[in-house]
């Protein structure tokens, strides 16, 4: 096996409940595998258990009013013994994987080649014995009942230091767990606090609840352990070991959730069914007058109602970034019918505009709020953006405002008013010609320049320019331009919120 820990993993904790007897031991691997061979899609450890001699005071090794010492002495199994299991684990197909409560234990680990090594909850902040554990270069895999999120934190970091697989289990050390104690929220609280971290669940609630392992599914847990025994008259099973049938059970619940909860990490497949179902509801578009061929269809142009029939175009086909022109005449109140248009997709020139900004923030080391408004302004279309446009990236807006203006090599700015905001101009980066009441003014990086209410001004930049306009409240719609031509153009801003992390919309 890998140094990795397979997903989704089903831990089958036999613990103690060979309860010595070697053939008892085989017995309970034999019966799992049965179980387990009709799950194809899971993966599966039997998960053993060993103390050395070590782990109990000689004073104490022979005193049976301590519960555990009377227990882990009368189901210890000699070295032999313990071999053999681990082989019949390792032959059935199960993952091998053991619970080391002591030093030389972790030794016997790597002798017989375990694939994992299972911290317990006891063991959690055991820093001698994770220290050892650590040094053994094996996928880790550790409860956390009674641990504190600091102890929590500290285990992470120690094997992240030393880059070595770990996955948490959320746990709760009650044997048995009753249903108000099982917490299954941590392992949300796992998943948001050690990203990329696999968490797990551990459960020692009664073997006849199959509601847990649904809703440990559903959150998110991709490791699963439970105690597991074979109940006879000689070994009965104690309140949290599940017998196979129950295991069978338990198995059955988490693969039904498995289909219902479907993929992660990905948009679903759209059904053919679902389309059908919901595309009667769709608005269509009707032509609310006569269109040319060759018109652009605008939004004067159409009205949306249902029904809509095959091939017409849809109001979800309306966006920001779908231009449409009639490649015949459309009469008023008709369909418009999707091979009557040729159709333009401006995502891909916005998508390039994303790029280009995201690189010079890098690039200049702008640092922005986890997210912003922002502004693409094209006052005579995105065909001509490269010329005259800017990018408005909107950081504050109270009774004053912050506005990063970030301009492209050759861009200019038209000519405009304000009739309510007072402005100035922080040359952060590159050049900037500003020309205001017909004074034109070249900056160089640091230089400030104000503009008042009402004052006509425009600006452009050679190499590119990134400023800083600390104003009055910015106000939509504020803005005058000498040409009235933009005035008229109600598309000449795409408006997006941009995650600067991630660049996204």
């Amino acid at each position: 096996m890998s140094n990795s820990i397979p997903k989704p993993l089903f831990i089958l904790e036999m613990a103690n409940n060979h309860m010595g007897d070697i053939e008892h031991g085989l017995r309970i691997v034999r019966e799992y595998r049965e179980v387990a061979k009709d799950f194809k899609l899971f993966h599966f450890s039997i998960k053993l258990q060993h103390r050395d001699s070590t782990f109990i005071h000689p004073d104490y090794s022979n005193r049976h009013d301590f519960k555990y010492i009377k227990r882990f002495s009368e189901t210890k199994l000699s070295q032999d013994d313990f071999r053999r299991l681990k082989d019949a684990i390792q032959d059935a197909g199960f993952v091998s994987m053991c619970t080391p409560w002591d030093e030389p234990s972790v030794d016997l680990m790597e002798e017989l080649k375990f694939d994992i090594i299972k911290i317990a909850s006891c063991s959690f902040t055991d820093w001698p014995l994770i220290e050892r554990i650590a040094k053994s270069n094996k996928p880790v895999i550790a409860s956390t009942a009674a641990a504190s999120i600091e102890d929590i934190d500290r285990v992470v970091s120690f094997f992240n230091h030393r880059s070595r697989p770990l996955a948490i289990m959320h746990c709760v050390g009650e044997y048995p767990c009753s249903r108000e104690h099982l917490e299954l929220n941590q392992i949300e609280f796992f998943r948001k606090r050690y990203p990329g971290l696999p968490i797990g669940f551990s459960t020692h609630e009664s073997p006849t609840n199959f509601d847990s392992i649904r809703i440990a599914f559903g959150k998110g847990a991709q490791l699963f352990e439970k105690h597991i025994a074979v109940p006879t008259a000689a070994y009965p099973a104690n309140p949290y070991s599940a017998s196979p049938e129950q295991v069978r059970k338990w198995l059955e619940a988490a693969e039904d959730t498995r289909v219902m909860c479907g993929v992660t990490g990905a948009r679903r497949e759209i059904y053919a069914k679902e389309i059908a179902d919901i595309e009667p509801l769709y608005r269509g578009v009707f032509a609310s007058r006569d269109i040319k061929k060759g018109q652009r269809i605008g939004e004067k142009d159409y009205f949306l109602a249902m029904p809509n029939t095959r091939g017409q175009l849809l109001a979800r086909n309306l966006s920001k970034y779908s231009e449409y022109y009639a490649c015949v005449d459309i009469a008023k109140s008709s369909r418009i019918m999707s091979d009557q248009l040729n159709y333009r997709d401006l995502r891909e020139d916005v998508n390039r505009i994303m790029d280009d900004l995201q690189a010079l923030l890098k690039a200049r080391r702008i640092a922005l709020p986890p997210y912003v408004d922002l502004e693409i302004s094209h006052h005579y279309g995105l065909d001509r953006f490269n010329e005259v446009g800017a990018v408005l990236i909107q950081v504050i807006n109270r009774a004053y405002s912050k506005i990063l203006v970030v301009m492209f090599p050759g861009q200019s700015y038209p000519r405009h008013r304000h009739i309510q905001k007072d402005e100035s101009y922080h040359l952060l980066h590159g050049d900037l010609t500003v020309e205001v009441g017909g004074k034109a003014t070249r900056m160089k990086e640091g230089d400030v320049v104000s503009i008042n209410r009402g004052t006509p001004h425009s600006f452009g930049t050679v190499t590119g320019a990134i400023i800083e306009e600390v104003a009055t409240t910015y106000i939509a719609g504020d803005s005058i331009y000498d040409d009235s031509a933009i005035n008229e153009n109600s598309n000449r801003k795409i408006l997006l919120t941009f995650w600067p992390q991630s660049g996204g919309e």
